[in-house]
């Protein structure tokens, strides 16, 4: 198969064509898969019968007057991709699977390591049926020999992989204990690394004609995100620690009339003009403020001070809008409330809305993706577990209705 092989109205979906089976649950291999499915290819989810990804079983639901419920995460990661209810711990369930991966070009799988090996499925089986496949794994620590490390069989969730990266380090107060970013965001950046690693491995396999295992890391992916702490340990031996900046400021949330204004200086240039603007340039050669180093010292006893009395009777976006003129970079700080109505938002059309039958309208965001010939990303709902069983088996691999009830009778499939 080829990338981007149909063209609708001069734009193309640059994955259309490309076919993907995922093996997932939870966060990181449905935003990866989700991420190739935006992008036109043809994704085809895995689900156990019956109980399908756990993901549908967390909250916030929307329920409907017969009480079936839809999860606002599931719907999130999920868009774009059919549902086909297999068991593969059943040998008619594997047998079904290996028919699909022959005619695919990707698997994503972020099970626990070991967990398609066990099931007679991992890539080793898999490349003997399809040497093209791109086989993508995605795991707390790694799982490519020979870089697997001492923690290669070890489950991993968000909260663990930010603490051992050392990002759960540096984030938070110098007095408080370390505290995670956002929820869910090694997973969330461990699917885009996938999906950018499986785009990759489809060029390269247009130019060998092999496909590969694709490794991706929760763990990598978060050491290489604490690049900064990293380039700054290897250079001066210091440790980046939480509520202590070493290099740059003002660099921080300043109290405006009517909420916060993030402000950064990240060179001396910047912080001139920021004291122009305050009215103070005496700061500018006060040897406690004229450099990064000597400014991170005295962000709390000079800087905030100062800051904030000029802000105090500016609102946030007064200020912002006065702060980008002087050159100074800067932007309010806002709710999701306040991104849910921003013009930019708007603009840029991130976010998504998508018509579910329980839900009902709601809004998703969209994949940060843009080109010039490139289709808008489809708007199809998160599949029902199982709704797509019966179409993907017939139209796929040929099966009738008397091998349909078959495999329903032995509970490979539901659907």
């Amino acid at each position: 198969m080829q990338i981007g092989n149909r063209s609708v109205g001069g734009l193309c979906a640059p994955l259309q064509g490309i076919r993907v089976i995922a093996v997932e649950q939870y966060i990181a291999g449905p935003y990866c898969s989700m991420l190739l499915a935006d992008s036109g290819a043809d994704v085809i989810k895995i689900e156990q019968p019956g109980r399908g990804d756990p993901r549908r079983t967390i909250g916030p639901f929307a329920t409907d007057e017969s009480g079936n419920r839809s999860s606002a995460g599931f719907m999130a990661h999920n868009r774009n991709k059919k549902s086909l209810a297999l068991d593969l711990s059943k040998p008619e369930g594997r047998e079904v699977f290996l028919e699909l991966v022959k005619g695919s070009d990707v698997v994503v799988e972020n099970l626990r390591p070991g967990a398609m090996e066990k099931l007679g499925l991992g890539y080793g089986r898999l490349r003997e049926s399809n040497p093209r496949l791109i086989y993508a794994a995605i795991s707390g620590f790694g799982r490519l020999d020979p870089y697997t490390g001492p923690y290669s069989q070890r489950p991993a969730m968000d909260l663990v992989v930010e603490a051992m990266s050392g990002i759960m380090e540096i984030v938070g107060f110098e007095d408080r204990e370390p505290i995670t970013t956002i929820y869910a965001m090694p997973d969330v950046y461990a699917g885009l690394v996938g999906a950018y690693s499986v785009t990759l491995a489809l060029v390269q396999r247009g130019i060998t004609g092999e496909g590969q295992f694709v490794d991706t890391s929760m763990y990598d992916c978060m050491v290489s995100l604490n690049e900064r702490s990293v380039h700054i340990h290897s250079y001066t031996g210091v440790v980046p620690t939480r509520g202590k900046e070493l290099l740059a400021a003002p660099r921080a949330a300043f109290k405006a009339a009517d909420g916060y204004v993030a402000i950064t200086c990240t060179t001396d240039e910047m912080w001139g003009r920021l004291a122009r603007l305050l009215g103070r340039e005496d700061l500018v050669t006060d040897s406690r403020t004229a450099t990064g180093a000597s400014r991170v010292r005295h962000v709390e006893d000079i800087l905030r001070p100062v800051i904030e009395e000029w802000l105090s009777d500016k609102t946030k976006d007064e200020a912002s809008e006065v702060l980008l003129a002087g050159g100074v970079p800067a932007g309010p700080v806002r709710t999701i409330e306040d991104v849910f109505s921003c013009p930019q938002t708007e603009a840029r059309g991130m976010l998504l809305e998508i018509e579910d039958p329980v839900a009902g309208p709601k809004r998703f965001a969209r994949t940060p993706v843009r080109g010039s010939a490139m289709a808008d990303v489809p708007r199809d709902r998160a599949p029902f577990l199982g709704e797509h069983t019966a179409e993907v088996l017939k139209g796929l691999l040929g099966y009738g209705d008397d091998r349909l009830q078959q495999l329903r009778n032995s509970g490979a499939i539901s659907g």
